[in-house]
């Protein structure tokens, strides 16, 4: 930008588009955030444009923290570049639980019980997409042929109720478009029914563990889908109204739509957090082994830095191609977080990288780049981890230096047991999914 002021966090500038046009920008931050800050929001905005505006005569981004805004005509007053900053949103509150109406009107949202046997042939097992910790999806079609997935909430679970609620409150109040979208829910009788927009590839594991399937995947589209997940859960955390962790982020909850575009799903384990809130505690342990980390495993410490962690052992899942725990020729069980690091401190990356990605062209400082990023995300020390705006950041900025990871948290994974949560060899081997409950647990 060629006019800009650092006070104000301000600056305009232009640039030839063709012989006879050119293109006007304008950025701007709030006076609250620092320069680092500033700068990484706006390196947000800077992605999120060219994929949304890059063919068109225009486009912005706006965001609580900065702004960007680009026209082929003039739109601001090139006399001056004093123009104050906007005023910061105020940081939201944490909500109680609210019906679905406080984002759109019950009616709207609400499906008959009649109707959702009617697009499932009434749960039939040819229908049947799959079975989760707590109930059952299906496939089905509404009468006006739009194709939805129903989420049956299993009767007898004695934690679904929770979780149907918060499923309610949180999704049906989130837009993006690397998450799934919540199109209704049923509470009929005993039925708790939710009814999603139906993703029709699947599930990102079906894809990077399936021996035929990941046959279709080359590093463009791997990467392309690790720059989607990341985008949604730095929506969950930042750009989001509500401020959420997801706390149960893994290759399954992550379904690809016809053009492979990542869509995170399974919101029943996610947990509000306030903009001022830097963690919280929890006696209700929920999520699944293999993608926990100790300090919210072990101790029931939950903040961003838990899905941080989740997401860097699913990035390397999806460039290596190995499921984040195996059993060695020794028969001992092996981590993919400490495996990765091993390699990447005798100088051996190269050799980690899925042999069905090597022959994608000029992939493979990416690859080892990405390896690099998902060993930061895993570090045993929360603090050490990134924030996931860095973490886009660093997907999308290729000059970016990145800093020396450190060990990561699986090296003490065997401590778990002997820190008082029951887990087993069968458990880590399986990447089961654990609730550990008190009675005073809160959702």
């Amino acid at each position: 930008m060629k006019n800009a002021s650092s006070g104000s966090k301000f600056a305009t500038g232009n640039m030839n588009f063709t012989d006879s046009e050119k293109v006007y920008g304008l950025v701007q931050c709030t006076p609250d955030i620092s320069e680092t800050d500033c700068r990484i929001c706006l390196q947000r905005d800077m992605v999120e444009l060219s994929e949304c505006c890059g063919k068109k005569q225009g486009g912005r981004v706006l965001r609580p923290s900065c702004i960007a805004w680009f026209e082929l005509s003039l739109f601001y007053d090139s006399s001056s570049i004093d123009t104050p900053s906007p005023t910061p949103f105020d940081p939201p509150l944490t909500p109680s639980f609210a019906p679905p109406e406080a984002t759109r009107n019950k009616e709207s949202l609400q499906f008959t019980l009649s109707v959702v046997k009617a697009a499932t042939g009434d749960f039939h097992d040819d229908n049947k997409l799959g079975q989760g910790g707590f109930g059952s999806v299906y496939k089905g079609k509404l009468k006006n042929g739009q194709e939805i997935a129903v989420k049956r909430l299993s009767k007898h679970s004695s934690q679904g109720e929770l979780e149907f609620r918060n499923e309610i409150l949180l999704v049906a109040k989130l837009q993006h478009r690397n998450l799934v979208s919540l199109l209704g829910f049923c509470l009929e009788g005993t039925e708790r029914i939710l009814v999603y927009e139906y993703v029709s590839n699947g599930s990102l594991d079906q894809f990077i563990f399936d021996s035929i399937k990941r046959g279709q995947l080359n590093w463009e589209m791997c990467y392309k889908i690790i720059c989607g997940i990341a985008r949604g859960i730095l929506y969950l955390h930042e750009d989001s109204r509500l401020k959420i962790i997801h706390r149960d982020l893994k290759a399954s909850n992550v379904l690809l739509d016809e053009e492979m575009n990542p869509k995170i799903t399974d919101f029943g384990l996610a947990r509000l957090y306030s903009m001022n809130q830097i963690q919280g505690n929890t006696h209700r342990t929920v999520g699944t082994y293999g993608y926990m980390v100790l300090e919210y495993a072990v101790h029931g410490q939950f903040s961003v830095k838990c899905d941080i962690f989740s997401l860097g052992v699913l990035l390397l899942e999806t460039v290596i191609g190995k499921r984040n725990s195996w059993v060695n020729d020794s028969g001992e069980i092996e981590h993919l977080p400490s495996h990765t690091w091993k390699n990447w401190k005798e100088g051996t990356s190269e050799n980690l990288i899925n042999p069905m990605l090597r022959n994608s062209s000029n992939s493979k400082e990416e690859i080892i780049r990405c390896n690099h990023i998902g060993l930061l995300c895993v570090q045993e020390l929360a603090a050490k981890r990134p924030t996931m705006a860095s973490v886009v950041l660093m997907l999308n900025t290729n000059s970016l230096s990145l800093p020396l990871p450190l060990q990561p948290a699986f090296l003490m994974y065997g401590n778990i047991s002997e820190a008082g949560l029951s887990t087993s060899d069968e458990n880590l081997r399986s990447n089961q999914p654990v609730q550990s409950t008190d009675s005073d647990a809160t959702p």
